[in-house]
């Protein structure tokens, strides 16, 4: 087509509208001008919606307290248990199993998803046998890790541990298989080494899926305390929960449950962060407008 039919030619014929905006990260034109909601405001009304909608049939009386206490009551027991420093006690002994828990897991996880990645023995070995211990549902070995360690700490940084290793493990080994074999070879033919080879090529193709992985990991050592604390706990929001069970505090149990929440909803946006910083070098699809 030449230049004087693209001039006289309708502006439907020009340029077909787009059904929609794609937007892919690392692409987008500095600029532009966004309308709309912000994502911000779109994200937080999903649970502010479920919060006025729990707020609403506690003061309606359709939800009792003897159910579930009202949001009014939770907060209130919020602010009791922390002026008296329960809470942020409770709250700094779970952090500590968490912790330890997801260090020991991550170690153990990054160790053997390298050694059945990178060498064909270390799959064969490793490979089968987390696929087989991975069916086993580790909250049923409770039992089995008292009688091993006790009822002391070591149970529960044990079963965080036990959660927080096979998400990781298999995130960073599919990542490091998923590597493409063109990038590999032409590595190779531009005379890198095994080292650099593992610390230029596959290792950055294998971080999108680590951090997937890490995230799942992340919710899961959070998840994996909450079984862990119910093993004779005598502090963490755990214990609080047991002892609000005894006495049918329901607006205890659920200020637990909302701590939980937050503390992994925390973990998560920090992984997020991690990820757009580590990941700029990469252009992924974000969905569209």
């Amino acid at each position: 087509m030449t230049t004087e039919s693209l001039r006289a030619a309708p502006p439907a014929e020009q340029a077909a509208p787009a059904a929609g905006r794609v937007t892919i990260r690392g692409t987008a034109k500095p600029g532009g001008r966004r309308t709309g909601v912000p994502r911000s405001v779109r994200r937080a009304a999903g649970p502010v919606g479920l919060v006025l909608l729990w707020f609403l049939a506690s003061a309606t009386g359709v939800l009792p307290e003897s159910v579930l206490a009202s949001p009014v009551d939770v907060i209130k027991q919020a602010v009791d248990l922390t002026k008296d420093g329960e809470l942020p006690r409770a709250i700094a002994a779970s952090g500590r199993r968490a912790a330890i828990g997801f260090l020991i897991g991550a170690t153990v996880a990054l160790v053997l998803s390298l050694l059945a990645g990178l060498f064909r023995l270390g799959e064969d070995v490793i490979d089968s046998s987390m696929g087989m211990f991975r069916a086993i549902p580790w909250v049923g070995l409770i039992p089995l890790f008292i009688v091993w360690f006790g009822i002391e700490e070591t149970p529960k940084i044990a079963l965080v541990a036990l959660g927080v290793t096979y998400p990781l493990y298999f995130n960073i080994y599919g990542g490091i298989r998923s590597t493409d074999a063109q990038l590999v070879e032409a590595a190779r033919m531009m005379g890198l080494g095994r080292l650099g080879l593992i610390t230029y090529v596959i290792l950055p193709s294998a971080l999108p899926g680590a951090l997937v992985g890490l995230r799942y990991a992340l919710s899961t050592a959070w998840l994996a305390l909450v079984f862990a604390e119910q093993i004779n706990a005598d502090a963490g929001l755990g214990y609080l929960m047991s002892n609000a069970q005894q006495y049918f505090r329901t607006d205890v149990i659920v200020l637990c449950l909302v701590v939980y929440a937050l503390l992994g909803l925390v973990c998560d946006f920090a992984v997020r962060i991690l990820s757009r910083r580590l990941l700029t070098w990469r252009a992924n699809f974000e969905g569209e407008a």
